[in-house]
């Protein structure tokens, strides 16, 4: 049978201890969906395991194009991954931008991947549909993500799975790229896996459809005083009087509850919304308090390290460098398979 470039049978099997990868958009401020959806794992992995986090300003820019504003939303984004438990002594954290070995594999991949492959995105129909912009940016947004995985040797990537179709791309051109240029028993990358983070049901914005920042329906991780309270007030419930039984599997502001509180917790609030006499503004209550309590020790970590920003951009720029130290021997390589003569 003939080997085509998408399908080797010389593909490298995962390592035992995975290399993991993940980025994160400086679009906006992050939200109670951006934490319980990777935030949360993504802590958590990077613990376990060799880890390369990002902060992704080239993919910001598809949507972000006011250079004050994605500077900050750059900075509060590496702010919040350390005030939440973020250690930059067992992992790296860095900014996109600051390794150019990514941008130099995004444009080999470019001439291995069919732009029939690009068109038939999702994501990419998704955001024109939402009424962004269709430009060229967003529409080779899948091949840029497919350089940052595999620009780090990324074996292990945490991905919602409204994002498994870019990484099905990602593992497509890891396997075009050593077929067409590798020899048959070397293959330079291993074919990333997916560790889905939809673990939770989807979490819910104050219009009860998905958090987003494009609905602008968000609460955010470090809201507090008067705006954190006047989003949970907003959350959209149904006009059941408060004396009736309601269903708390059927209510928002319980969806969110059951982030935060414990199982006996949950179950005592679900006994009283089947009871009647507890209304919506009560759960709503409820919902503050118990998000004022989760987020307190991060919240305070957070306004301590905003009287720190050289620790903080010390902490990107240490990233940057670990990045590029592992990200330059496999460009060397590329570079050599691919006939790319450096005189330099």
């Amino acid at each position: 049978m003939e080997v085509t470039e998408s399908a080797s049978t010389t593909e490298p099997e995962t390592a035992a201890d995975p290399v993991v990868v993940s980025g994160i958009q400086p679009s906006g401020r992050l939200h109670l969906g951006n934490y319980f959806g990777a935030i949360r794992q993504h802590i958590d992995l990077h613990q376990k395991h060799e880890a390369y986090y990002f902060i992704v300003n080239y993919h910001a820019l598809t949507t972000v194009q006011d250079a004050e504003q994605l500077r900050q939303h750059t900075f509060d984004v590496a702010l919040d991954y350390l005030a939440l438990g973020f250690d930059p002594d067992e992992a790296a954290l860095f900014v996109q931008s600051d390794v150019p070995e990514v941008t130099e594999l995004m444009w080999i991949f470019f001439n291995l991947i069919p732009t029939s492959h690009l068109e038939k995105g999702v994501a990419y129909k998704e955001k024109i549909e939402a009424g962004l912009s269709p430009n060229a940016g967003l529409f080779n947004y899948p091949v840029l993500q497919a350089a940052d995985i595999l620009t780090y040797g990324g074996s292990l990537v945490p991905v919602g799975a409204d994002q498994k179709q870019n990484l099905e791309m990602a593992r497509d051109l890891a396997r075009r790229f050593n077929n067409r240029f590798c020899p048959e028993d070397e293959p330079l990358f291993s074919i990333p896996e997916p560790q889905i983070l939809d673990d939770v049901a989807v979490i819910p914005g104050t219009d009860g459809q998905k958090m987003s920042k494009s609905y602008g329906n968000t609460i955010g991780i470090f809201d507090e005083g008067d705006t954190l309270k006047e989003k949970v007030m907003s959350i959209v419930t149904d006009s059941t009087p408060l004396d009736e039984p309601k269903d708390p599997e059927a209510c928002n502001v319980f969806a969110l509850i059951t982030l935060f509180a414990d199982e006996d917790r949950q179950q005592k609030i679900a006994e009283q919304y089947r009871a009647g006499g507890y209304g919506y503004g009560h759960a709503k209550q409820d919902l503050l308090a118990l998000i004022e309590d989760y987020f307190a020790e991060a919240r305070a970590r957070r306004k301590e390290l905003a009287q720190r920003p050289d620790y903080v951009r010390d902490v990107l720029r240490e990233g940057a460098q670990a990045a590029r130290a592992r990200a330059e021997p496999i460009l060397e390589r590329v570079r050599d398979l691919t006939g790319l003569v450096r005189t330099r």
